[in-house]
């Protein structure tokens, strides 16, 4: 098999993907703008060949890549990223080279949240109410019908980046000043806990294993106030929320690729679809994923896609916690305080790229434990500020 991995070097732990791929048997050819040698080396080491690209923008250089790739080893098998920002780019080189997975005509389903939301109608799920505002007209008329707050975010986006919550008409009059040159879609604000159901769906369209995530506040709460969060998995899933994640994994006929659902989880026990993510959870999730479950999932992906594999995933071990802290907050133990005191829980930690710092934290520990409160606990004394 010849797989194509887009950027295999970004994020760090996603080179664990081709070092699978490699092992599986896979011929792994990576593409990305990032030097040779300045790859990590068992990176290097799993990659059968690599071409280096000036600009991934530059879609006549993937192309001539791609087809310097086939001129050497065959007609190319797979292409993938798994990474939100490069859906679009793989599904067009999918098309333009007859390649199996997600193509361009499909790709608007996953990235337009107003195109997400026909397909949970469709699926029987109710979305909250909302639709794409292009002009003040279109924005005040929405909001005569569904009242304040709102929240317009982009159509196309990642993440909380540039979201806004309208409570006022100051902030109705801030917003069509301050957004960007792009499509956002208005919706009404569901003052609702939201969670997600994430995993691996195989080919066959059911999850070889799930998952879902809560958190200590909202991400784009986080990313707005530049302030901390943490966010744990649960041992159990609620059977509504199962229910409706199932229903979404069909209604978007995803196969053989991981995702990252986001509902709210409302009091009065209903699960409503936020959006679809078709790839995995970000920052370090993939590993919280290995040490609930003692797996390898990085293996089981490479081992289904190359081999058919389905292996039987047994019961969440553990609650996994991410704990976050910011460079900019003072806390009240310091780094070392924080891995003598928590050691027995601790069972990673890192610094965290750039990229995702504003979400989750310029350094990140995962603990893990079979009771959750011992966790919530501990990441209370990890985040507390000296000002506390």
């Amino acid at each position: 098999m010849n797989t194509v991995f887009l950027s295999p070097h970004f994020p760090p732990n996603f080179r664990n993907f081709c070092i699978q791929l490699r092992q599986a048997g896979a011929n792994v050819l990576g593409l990305a703008d990032e030097g040779y040698e300045s790859l990590n080396p068992e990176l290097r080491a799993s990659l059968t060949d690599y071409y280096r690209v000036w600009d991934m923008h530059n879609y006549d250089e993937l192309v001539r890549a791609l087809g310097f790739l086939t001129h050497r080893h065959g007609k190319l098998d797979r292409i993938d990223s798994h990474n939100e920002y490069w859906l679009e780019t793989e599904a067009r080189l999918r098309t333009d080279f007859n390649i199996a997975g997600i193509k361009l005509d499909e790709v608007h389903r996953i990235k337009r949240k107003s195109e997400m939301k026909k397909v949970f109608l469709q699926a029987g799920l109710k979305p909250a109410r909302g639709r794409v505002c292009h002009t003040e007209d279109e924005l005040r008329g929405l909001i005569d019908e569904l009242g304040l707050p709102v929240v317009a975010k982009p159509d196309v986006g990642v993440g909380a980046a540039r979201t806004y919550k309208l409570e006022s008409e100051e902030d109705v009059k801030n917003y069509l000043v301050d957004k960007p040159p792009v499509d956002y879609i208005v919706e009404e604000f569901i003052g609702a806990r939201i969670v997600t159901y994430d995993g691996l769906a195989g080919a066959d369209g059911d999850p070889v294993f799930s998952s879902s995530l809560r958190y200590s506040k909202g991400v784009m709460e986080a990313v707005n106030e530049d302030s901390d969060l943490y966010y744990y998995t649960v041992r159990e899933i609620e059977p509504l929320l199962e229910e409706a994640g199932l229903r979404t994994l069909r209604a978007f006929d995803v196969r053989e690729r991981f995702f990252h659902f986001e509902f709210f989880l409302t009091a009065s026990g209903e699960a409503l679809p936020l959006e679809v993510n078709i790839r995995p959870p970000g920052g370090l999730t993939l590993d919280m994923f290995n040490y609930m479950f003692d797996f390898n999932c990085y293996r089981i992906w490479a081992d289904m896609v190359v081999h058919g594999a389905t292996p039987e995933v047994g019961e969440r071990l553990y609650f996994v916690l991410y704990v976050g802290r910011k460079d900019h907050i003072s806390y009240l133990l310091s780094h070392n305080e924080v891995i003598e005191r928590f050691q027995p829980l601790i069972i990673h930690h890192e610094r965290i790229s750039g990229v995702f710092a504003r979400a989750i934290g310029h350094y990140g520990y995962i603990l893990r434990a079979p009771e959750l409160d011992v966790l919530i606990e501990a990441a209370g004394e990890i985040q507390k500020s000296s000002t506390f």
